[in-house]
């Protein structure tokens, strides 16, 4: 690319993402300036992006927002209407990946292996018991999510009937819509890839994250040593490659583009299940991309370039 375009680096945004979003963003602007870029910074404000995007005299945007509007199509949408190129997922990828009912209907549709599920929604908040719904259907514990967030943030892993009204009360805090799931005791890994110019996907190697809380949950993803990520993973080649498999078809019947990641389980039975997309991964000091992609050899502003290279209509 032609390093005297203005590359805009879009971050932040009303999310509870917002802080991780920054850090990315800056992360991400300073490797491309290392690189010889000319960046611009833009720290979203969504009622005046248009006119944020032309103060920067954009000629290419990144995009590093994370949850809210960075991750559900709107940036792609108002960026395409803008005829601006961005990197990641389009507009429609970008919104089924975003909300995890969705992105289970094709994960369901298109035989990727993924846990059972509840769908509950704040409509029926009142009018139905929430908390029978799950006994009735799984055995305890289950893991209660908000559909459309990120992070972790607003997740409960409920071991105890006790506690899943707490839980779903959290998880409606963040959305409209809860995904409730049975949790699978196993090891946690995460698939990294991105789209090539020759239209192929190029995977990076798995990588076994081991956090040092009882799960992975927000503090352990972006507090320093709060988490080990072993890379590549030291699992059966067996394991690994359905980890791969099973990634790249939800990449692509997603129509993901890009940079994207997968989060994954894979259960102490050895059967791999497929959580979530990712489509505007973390690129902090701790996240997951980075490190498979040092794993290969290529540093952190090789990585941001080759995201920035992949930047489309």
């Amino acid at each position: 690319m032609d390093k005297n375009k203005v590359v805009a680096v879009v971050m932040g945004g009303p999310s509870a993402e917002e802080q991780i979003s920054l850090t990315t963003g800056r992360s991400i602007a300073g490797a491309l300036r290392e690189r010889g870029y000319n960046v611009k910074e833009i720290r979203l404000v969504p009622h005046n992006f248009f006119e944020q995007v032309k103060e920067s005299g954009a000629d290419v945007v990144v995009i590093a927002v994370h949850g809210l509007f960075g991750e559900d199509g709107r940036l792609q949408s108002a960026l395409e209407m803008m005829e601006i190129p961005y990197t990641g997922s389009g507009v429609l990828a970008s919104s089924v990946s975003m909300n995890k009912i969705t992105a289970k209907r094709v994960f369901l549709g298109s035989g990727i292996p993924t846990p059972d599920y509840i769908f509950l929604y704040r409509k029926d908040y009142g009018k139905q018991d929430m908390v029978r719904a799950i006994t009735d259907k799984f055995s305890l514990p289950v893991v209660v999510k908000p559909v459309s967030q990120g992070s972790s943030l607003g997740v409960t892993i409920e071991r105890e009937v006790s506690g899943l009204q707490k839980a779903l009360d959290l998880a409606f805090r963040y959305d409209e819509e809860v995904l409730v799931e049975p949790y699978i005791a196993g090891q946690e890994a995460s698939v990294c890839m991105i789209r090539q110019k020759d239209g192929s996907v190029k995977v990076w190697p798995v990588v076994l994250i081991k956090p040092h809380a009882a799960w992975y949950d927000f503090n352990a993803k972006y507090s320093v040593g709060g988490v080990d990520h072993l890379v590549p993973a030291p699992l059966p080649e067996e394991v690994t490659r359905t980890l791969q498999d099973i990634s790249v078809k939800a990449y692509e019947v997603l129509g993901c583009s890009g940079v994207a990641r997968t989060d994954c389980i894979i259960g102490e039975d050895g059967n791999c299940y497929l959580l979530e997309m990712n489509t505007v991964p973390g690129m902090t000091p701790t996240s997951l991309v980075p490190d498979a992609a040092k794993a290969e050899g290529t540093s952190f502003g090789e990585l941001c370039e080759m995201i920035l290279e992949t930047a489309h209509l």
